[in-house]
């Protein structure tokens, strides 16, 4: 019955700030469905994944744990993703996870942070910077790989030089975000010596 009562709600889910907080409310009221919901996630062909990845946000955003006994489904699913609809809440959603690791140091996330999850997120978030996405989705990638290479050494030199590559030609937001993000690596190395 809560399988049909979410499938419902996501199908009749509008964009409007309010209709997905109301089904991200019930996702977190229902944890159980947590599953389900990634699953119509990863649905990508249907407009029901992007539906599902933008109440999957809103559920991160106030109970980021509630996705930790799912990371490997989810981070191995998100690179099918292609539409930017669900893009951009999959990018944010890296950017919880590492925000909560690296600077909110939640205990939860870093015992669920492995090796594995981490070159993951680390391989989606270069992907999403490569390639043709929107300048959301690419901020996030940035930010991402930012705190992510404040552990791994070699994602630094490897983001300054697709940043650099990248500023030229891109549009302004991307130009800013680009540039904060490399001021951010120059301080993180000069720190270090």
């Amino acid at each position: 019955m809560k399988s049909l009562k979410l499938q419902t709600q996501l199908t009749n889910l509008s964009a409007h700030k309010k209709s997905r907080l109301e089904v991200s409310n019930w996702v977190i009221e229902n944890p159980e469905s947590l599953k389900e919901l990634l699953n119509y996630c990863f649905k990508i062909d249907e407009d029901i994944s992007y539906k599902s990845a933008w109440v999957l946000e809103y559920v991160c955003n106030d109970r980021l744990d509630l996705l930790i006994p799912h990371l490997t489904l989810f981070l191995k699913n998100i690179p099918k993703a292609y539409k930017n609809q669900s893009i951009r809440p999959f990018s944010k959603i890296c950017l919880m996870l590492v925000k909560s690791n690296y600077i909110k140091k939640e205990s939860k996330v870093i015992a669920a942070m492995n090796l594995q999850i981490k070159k993951a997120m680390t391989e989606c978030s270069f992907d999403w910077l490569i390639s043709n996405q929107k300048v959301a989705s690419q901020a996030y990638a940035m930010d991402t790989l930012y705190l992510l290479g404040t552990e791994i050494d070699w994602i630094h030199p490897e983001l300054k030089i697709i940043i650099e590559q990248n500023i030229p030609n891109k549009t302004a937001a991307y130009k800013a975000r680009g540039r904060m993000t490399l001021e951010k690596i120059s301080k993180f190395q000069n720190k270090g010596k």
